[in-house]
C-alpha cells in the first residue's frame, strides 16, 4: 500500500549475545554472557539460526534477509577447539589477507545463504562479508564507507551504499 518493504536484520555469526545468554552452548566458552559470538564449528548454531530464520521468513514476506555479519572479532574462534577442528573439516587455510577464521565466518554466510536460497530469499550482508569469500548471490551493504560497496559491484553483486558518514541518523547534520 505505501511501498515499503521491511527487511529484518538477525544478526549472526557476531552481536549474538542475546542467544549466548539464553543459550550459552552456541558460543564457543558455553559460559551465558561472557561473550556474542556464535560458534561455527558447532552444528547445533546452524540448526538454531535454521529454525530462527523459519520462523523470520513466516513473519517478514521480504524477498531479502539481512545477515550482520558486522564486527565479529573471531578471536574466540582462534582458541576454540571446535571452530579449530571445523576449520581443518572443511580444508580452510589463512592466506596473505586473511587468516582461516575470515574464511571460516564466509563458511557461515555462504551456508545461510544457501539455506535462505532454498526458501526463495536472498542475503544482505554488512561490508565485513567481503572479508574472506562473499557468498555467491550476496547483497552487501557498505557502512563503513563507500569502498565495500564499489568492491561488491566490481565482483558483480548487488550493493546499498549506506556510509555512516552520510546516511546514520545518530550524526549530526552539521557541525553546528
Amino acid at each position: 500500500l505505501r511501498h515499503i518493504e521491511v527487511i529484518p536484520e538477525i544478526e549472526m555469526p557476531g552481536h549474538s549475545e542475546e542467544v549466548t545468554a539464553a543459550y550459552p552452548e552456541l558460543g564457543c566458552h558455553g559460559e551465558p554472557y561472557r561473550d556474542g559470538d556464535l560458534c561455527p564449528g558447532n552444528e547445533r548454531t546452524f540448526e538454531f539460526l535454521e529454525n530462527v530464520l523459519l520462523e523470520v521468513m513466516e513473519l517478514f514476506p521480504s524477498e531479502y534477509i539481512h545477515i550482520g555479519g558486522d564486527e565479529c572479532p573471531k578471536v574466540r574462534w582462534e582458541k576454540c577447539p571446535v571452530c579449530q577442528a571445523k576449520i581443518r573439516e572443511l580444508g580452510i587455510e589463512g592466506d596473505d589477507k586473511h587468516a582461516a577464521e575470515y574464511y571460516l565466518q564466509s563458511y557461515v554466510t555462504a551456508r545461510v545463504e544457501k539455506f535462505l536460497n532454498e526458501h526463495g530469499r536472498r542475503i544482505i550482508g554488512w561490508d565485513e562479508i567481503l572479508e574472506g569469500e562473499l557468498a555467491p548471490d550476496a547483497t552487501v551493504m557498505s557502512w563503513r564507507g563507500s569502498e565495500g560497496g564499489i568492491a561488491a559491484a566490481r565482483l558483480g553483486h548487488d550493493a546499498i551504499m549506506t556510509p555512516t558518514s552520510h546516511f546514520y541518523f545518530d550524526y549530526y547534520q552539521a557541525r553546528d
